[in-house]
């Protein structure tokens, strides 16, 4: 498969990169500074450099001739809850990129507190955890919002995944799943399941047009 992989350089992305390449896939990191890509040289990884992911030419020239196309950008930490927006921007580029070209298969990492609590969630969470990331990370959640509508409205086959807090640890490949649904008491997952999650919901297709809550 040929993937184009956005925000390439982020703890998402760069795994994303990773594990598409062992699996055998052709990919295409999007990049502002290739300097930040830490993945050695490769034979199937082309490194596209993009300085603005938000202009619809620029990203038109590398999806064309894709198979599938992942997003991981986003929230990288709390520093960024202040921040121009992104992720909304940028798919509503993408995914009318990938209209005019034709391709297809879209996955995006968004964020759990983004969805609905998931069933019978306890009350601390309920009460206290959920409402108060919500109105810490508000413009952020915004954002994230506003990308997921982007690809709702769109032509795409497109899976959002949404995480809660990320880790950098190494991937179990046993996280838990919940479709249109946060995980029952999702706290944490490692960024290398994350990227497993936005690969491997590429191939199956009861995924597509749907959210996908994800956790260890």
């Amino acid at each position: 498969m040929k993937i184009t992989v956005f925000g390439a350089t982020g703890g998402v992305g760069r795994e994303v990169v990773r594990q598409a390449l062992d699996a055998g896939h052709e990919v295409t990191a999007v990049v502002r500074d290739p300097a930040r890509l830490p993945v050695p040289a490769h034979e199937r990884l082309r490194v596209a450099t993009v300085s603005d992911v938000t202009d619809q030419e620029a990203v038109l020239s590398v999806i064309s001739g894709q198979d599938a196309v992942v997003s991981a950008l986003g929230a990288a930490s709390n520093k960024q809850a202040k921040a121009t927006p992104v992720a909304g921007p940028a798919l509503t580029a993408i995914t009318s990129a990938m209209d005019r070209a034709g391709v297809r298969r879209l996955s995006a990492v968004s964020a759990a507190p983004v969805g609905p609590l998931a069933d019978g969630e306890g009350m601390f969470t309920r009460a206290v955890v959920y409402p108060l990331l919500r109105r810490l990370l508000r413009d952020l959640y915004a954002d994230l919002a506003v990308m997921e509508a982007a690809m709702s409205a769109s032509g795409t086959l497109w899976t959002v995944i949404r995480p809660p807090m990320l880790q950098n640890k190494p991937g179990t490949g046993t996280y838990r799943r919940a479709l249109d649904a946060n995980v029952r008491g999702g706290r944490t997952i490692p960024r290398a399941d994350v990227a497993d999650a936005l690969l491997t919901t590429l191939t199956d297709p009861a995924t597509a047009g749907h959210a996908v809550g994800v956790a260890s």
